[in-house]
Formats: structure tokens, C-alpha cells, sequence
């Protein structure tokens, strides 16, 4: 089939890769290029990258919607289109262009979790499974027709980051079965219930923390849902700098324990065994790092840091 891709993130990478092996992909539509890292290099997005790599035509718009664009893809004449985390809403009339069939993949289980950060709200709430849904594109955010649907389990260990690039596997093996059906003419979509839908809205920076006044389980789901980004700071009370300031560390990955803390120490109180008090339960921190430091293990970070008992853990507040 003749396909037009529209994607910037890494999430869409294993779909685009599947879609270029399997058919013909007329041309890539991302993002332009921004300046990244400490020097601001202007750097095209992951998909403008590999993109270029395999020689693809390629149009980098900061508005997909204008007419002059619009044209171009109806002169293009695709038979169908797939938009993998693009950033920015299309027009019914670009929509229109796309061919018989614009889909996208969506990292939850429709409606629950319409948004832009599906993933670490899934995770953030405690959920046990997730999954990838592909939908046809509407107006309304993530409210499109679904067509095809696969699920996941969610390990308890794992973090956002890592939830982010198993569910992107799921994306070939649905995207394709959904242009299958197209190709044969057997699409059977569902309506999505409303009445069902949740809400998955844009993360900021001022999320990444966490209260450890919260059972151990919720603290747990937290810190692995803002890892990588925002990441969960928190503030480290040492007793051996009583004068200065609480230190910053980034808790990256832990492991809780609904087991009560003994003698009911009080919630971010260190304990004996490096545990930290939740309320209740409490959490093993696996992952930790300093402000401009690598991410250590815990056996690496206490064999150079004093995470000693008594000390204590809080959030960080404002923005």
C-alpha cells in the first residue's frame, strides 16, 4: 500500500521500520528540528533521523494544517496513513487527504487514559496492565473508532521509561493487522464508550516528586511512573550537614513492601536496612542519583554516600 507516516517520538521507530519493509512509504512527516543538549544543537526528531537515514523523502512542518500542505499530501495520493506520536492535531480537511484509512497508535487501553502521557498515568495509578489500541483519528482527543486493541502486563519493577519501549513493540504486529484489514475489506471497528473515558493529561516538571505519606504500593507506582521524565526528587534530610540544606536525589527505582516500618517510624524516615517509611509499608530505593551524577545502585551509592537511619526523605514542594 501506498502510506504517509506522521510521527516525531521513538515510540512509533518499530512501526515505521515494519510499515518501510512492507510497503510503500511515500514520504515521513515530523517535526522540525530543535536545539537540543547543553550547546542547542538543532537536531531533528527520532523519526526525522531514521528517517534520513533510509533516504526517505521527508517533511519536517511546524503546521501540518495549512493549505499549501494539504495539497501536497493530496497530490501524494496515499491509500491510507499512520500517526504515531506526532504533536500536533490534524484538520479534518488534512485528514481528509490522507486516504481511505488515517489511524493512530495510542499507548493504553481506550478510552481509559485519553492524553498525552498515558503511559506514566497508567503506572502512577497502580494499574496492572496496559496495552497499545489503534484508532482512527478524530477531532476529539483519542476518541476515534478503535480497531484494533493488544495488552500487556505491567512489571512492578520496571519504570515509564522501559513500559514506553515494550509497549512501542506492540505497535507493528497491530498497526499491520489493522492495513490488512483494510487491504481486504473486513475493518470492524467499535465505538469507544465515553462514559469510560479517563483522562492521561501532559506531565510537568513540578509532578517529580512524591509524599511519602502514601501507602508504599502508590510510592512505589509514582517513582517508576515519573522515571525517566520529570524523574521523582525528593529531598534528603542528612544528619552528618545538620546546618545546610536538605540535598536533592532522584529516586529512580525501588522496591516496596506493605509490611508496616518498624516502630513506627515516621513516613521518609530512613531505617536500619536503607528502607524508607511510607504510610504504610515501606520502600527499597534500587536506583538513586545525585544533582549532575551518574544513576547509581544502591550498594554503589551507600558505599561512597551515608544513607544512614534516622535521616529523613521529603518532598519537594512548589514549583
Amino acid at each position: 500500500m501506498r502510506l504517509l507516516f506522521l510521527g516525531s517520538g521513538s515510540f512509533g521507530l518499530p512501526t515505521l521500520e515494519r510499515l518501510h519493509a512492507e510497503h510503500e512509504l511515500l514520504a515521513v512527516v515530523t517535526q522540525p528540528d530543535k536545539p537540543a543538549g547543553r550547546k542547542r544543537v538543532m537536531t531533528p526528531t527520532p523519526v526525522g533521523q531514521w528517517a534520513a537515514a533510509q533516504g526517505l523523502p521527508t517533511f519536517k512542518e511546524d503546521n501540518v494544517n495549512t493549505a499549501a500542505f494539504v495539497q501536497q499530501v493530496h497530490d501524494l495520493k496515499p491509500d491510507a496513513a499512520v500517526v504515531i506520536a506526532f504533536g500536533q492535531k490534524l484538520s479534518p480537511e488534512l485528514i481528509a487527504a490522507l486516504g481511505q484509512l488515517a489511524v493512530n497508535l495510542h499507548s493504553s487501553l481506550l478510552p481509559k487514559y485519553r492524553g498525552a502521557a498515558p503511559i506514566n498515568w497508567a503506572m502512577i495509578n497502580g494499574d496492572k496492565e496496559t496495552g497499545v489500541s489503534v484508532i482512527g483519528l478524530a477531532q476529539r482527543m483519542d476518541a476515534g473508532r478503535v480497531y484494533a486493541m493488544d495488552r500487556l502486563a505491567i512489571d512492578p519493577r520496571e519504570t515509564a521509561g522501559e513500559l514506553h519501549d515494550r509497549l512501542a513493540q506492540l505497535g507493528p504486529a497491530a498497526v499491520a493487522r489493522v492495513l490488512d484489514q483494510l487491504r481486504h475489506g473486513t475493518l470492524d471497528p467499535i465505538e469507544q464508550d465515553d462514559t469510560l473515558a479517563s483522562r492521561a493529561p501532559k506531565l510537568k516538571k513540578a509532578d517529580g516528586t512524591v509524599d511519602f505519606n502514601q501507602p508504599a504500593a502508590a510510592v512505589g507506582s509514582r517513582i517508576h511512573g515519573l522515571t525517566p521524565w520529570p524523574g521523582c526528587k525528593v529531598h534528603w534530610h542528612r544528619d552528618d550537614h545538620p546546618t545546610q540544606p536538605p540535598e536533592v536525589l532522584t529516586l529512580l527505582r525501588v522496591e516496596a513492601d506493605p509490611a508496616p516500618a518498624p516502630g513506627n517510624a515516621p513516613p521518609g524516615t530512613v531505617l536500619n536496612d536503607h528502607r524508607i517509611a511510607c504510610h504504610p509499608g515501606t520502600i527499597t530505593p534500587l536506583e538513586l542519583q545525585r544533582p549532575g551524577k551518574r544513576a547509581m545502585t544502591l550498594k554503589d551509592f551507600t558505599a561512597g554516600h551515608p544513607l544512614e537511619p534516622g535521616q529523613r526523605m521529603s518532598a519537594i514542594e512548589g514549583p
